[in-house]
C-alpha cells in the first residue's frame, strides 16, 4: 500500500490518498497543474512537506537512494548520463524480454543515445524503469512520444506491472488510455486561485 497523507505540493491543497498494490491511479489535469510535481514529491526528488508511506514506512526513515529504488519516477523525456543505453543496463535475458515486448532491436543498444529517436528513448526509459523491479512505478506520460502500435505495447507492458502486484500512478492525457489502464483518477484542477483536487474511482 502506498499511502499519501497531506503532502504539500507547490500549487497544490495538501494531498492524501492511497493505492493499493496491483492497481492504477491515473492523475489528470490540465498543463501546469501539478502532476508532475506530485509524482517527484513521492519519489522524494524535489522537498515537499506531509507524508508518503509505503508498506508503512516514510520516506524519511529510510536513504533516499534506497527509497527511489522502491518508488521510481520515470518522466516522459529520461535523462541519460552515458552515450549508449547498454551502458544503462546489464545484459540479462529479462533486458531482452523487455526490449523484444517494446519492439527495440538489440542493436540499439549499442547506438549513441542522441541518435534514437525519442519514442525510442522513452522506450528506454520504461526499460530503465522497471529492469529492477521497483514496488512503485509512478509514469509521467509514458507513452507521449509513440506511435498507436508501440503505444499498445507499452500499455501492454504497464498492465503487466499492475498484475504483478506493482503499484502504478499514471499522469497521462489521453483520456483513452486512462480508461483502459487506470482503477481509479485523482483530478488536479485549478486556474482559478482556487486549486483542489478530487479522486474517484476510473
Amino acid at each position: 500500500m502506498l499511502r499519501i497523507d497531506y503532502l504539500a505540493v507547490p500549487g497544490l491543497p495538501p494531498l492524501s490518498f492511497e493505492v493499493a498494490a496491483s492497481e492504477c491511479l491515473a492523475v489528470e489535469g490540465p498543463s501546469g497543474s501539478g502532476k508532475t510535481r506530485l509524482l517527484r514529491a513521492i519519489a522524494d526528488l524535489d522537498p515537499a512537506q506531509g507524508y508518503v508511506f509505503l508498506e508503512g514506512i516514510e520516506r524519511h526513515e529510510t536513504a533516499a537512494p534506497h527509497w527511489r529504488r522502491r518508488v521510481r519516477y520515470a518522466a516522459a523525456e529520461p535523462a541519460w548520463w552515458a552515450a549508449t543505453a547498454r551502458a544503462h543496463f546489464p545484459l540479462t535475458a529479462k533486458l531482452e524480454r523487455l526490449m523484444a515486448a517494446l519492439a527495440l532491436a538489440p542493436a540499439l543498444l549499442d547506438r549513441p543515445l542522441a541518435e534514437l529517436s525519442t519514442g525510442e528513448r522513452q522506450r528506454f526509459g520504461l526499460i530503465r524503469a522497471m529492469a529492477d523491479e521497483p514496488q512503485v512505478l509512478l509514469l509521467d506520460e509514458p507513452t507521449s512520444a509513440l506511435d498507436a502500435q508501440t503505444g499498445a505495447l507499452a500499455e501492454e507492458l504497464i498492465k503487466f506491472q499492475v498484475l504483478a502486484g506493482r503499484i502504478v500512478i499514471l499522469v497521462s492525457h489521453d483520456a483513452a488510455q486512462i480508461a483502459r489502464l487506470a482503477h481509479a483518477r485523482l483530478l488536479l484542477a485549478g486556474g482559478d486561485g482556487e486549486d483542489r483536487a478530487q479522486s474517484f474511482a476510473a
